[in-house]
C-alpha cells in the first residue's frame, strides 16, 4: 500500500505579524506606564521590544499614534465584544474606554489634547487611533446586533456612532463632569432606547 503524502503539522500560536505587534504594543506600554509620553519614541520601542523600526512603522506612523495605540492595549477587552448581547458588549468597551483614560498616563494624555493643536500629530493620533477605532468597533457590534434582529437601524448610522462615543470624548476633554463606569452604563442605556426593536420585529 502506498504510502499518502503528509503535509506537516501547522504551527500554533499567533501569526509573526500578529505577534511582532503584541510585542511592540507590550514594549509602548511599559515606556509609557514608566517613563511617561515624552520618553516614548520609535527608536526606544525598538530597542526595548527587539523589533526593527522598519516594522513598527508598518504598523504606526509616529510615535503619537503608537502612544494611543498602547494606551488602548493596556486593557486587551477595549475592543472585544465583551458580551452577548449588544448591550453588554458596547457597555464592556465604553467602560474599557473610560477606564484607560483613567489612569495617571491617560489623564496626563487628555490634559495634552486639551491644549493641542487640532491639526497636530498627538490630535491626529488620537483621532485615528481611539475615536475612529472606537467607532470603527462599535459600528461592526451595531450591524450584528442589527442582522440578528436585536435592534432596527433605521436612523442614520454615523449620527447615533456620534451619539454613543461624542459624550465619553467630549467629557474627556472639557473634564466638567466625571468619567466613570455609570456614565457608560447611561449613555448605551440611552442610545439603545433609540434602536430598539419592535416587538413585532
Amino acid at each position: 500500500m502506498s504510502q499518502q503524502h503528509m503535509s506537516p503539522p501547522k504551527r500554533r500560536g499567533r501569526p509573526p505579524n500578529q505577534l511582532a505587534q503584541a510585542t511592540i504594543l507590550k514594549a509602548a506600554h511599559d515606556i509609557l506606564t514608566e517613563d511617561g509620553f515624552g520618553r516614548l519614541t520609535v527608536e526606544a520601542v525598538a530597542a526595548r521590544s527587539g523589533v526593527g523600526k522598519p516594522t513598527i512603522y508598518r504598523h504606526w506612523a509616529n510615535a503619537s499614534e503608537l502612544a494611543m495605540a498602547a494606551l488602548m492595549s493596556g486593557d486587551p477587552g477595549i475592543f472585544a465584544e465583551g458580551g452577548t448581547s449588544l448591550r453588554s458588549a458596547l457597555a464592556g468597551q465604553m467602560r474599557s474606554l473610560i477606564q484607560a483614560f483613567a489612569t495617571t498616563r491617560g489623564r496626563q494624555i487628555a490634559m495634552t489634547l486639551a491644549a493641542a493643536d487640532p491639526e497636530s500629530e498627538f490630535t491626529k493620533a488620537f483621532r485615528n487611533q481611539v475615536i475612529l477605532s472606537s467607532r470603527e468597533a462599535g459600528r461592526a457590534m451595531l450591524l450584528e446586533a442589527a442582522a440578528r434582529g436585536e435592534i432596527t437601524l433605521q436612523q442614520d448610522l454615523e449620527v447615533l456612532l456620534d451619539m454613543i462615543y461624542g459624550p465619553v470624548f467630549y467629557r474627556l476633554l472639557v473634564g466638567h463632569r466625571p468619567l466613570d463606569t455609570g456614565f457608560a452604563d447611561s449613555i448605551v442605556a440611552i442610545a439603545l432606547e433609540a434602536v430598539a426593536a419592535s416587538p413585532q420585529s
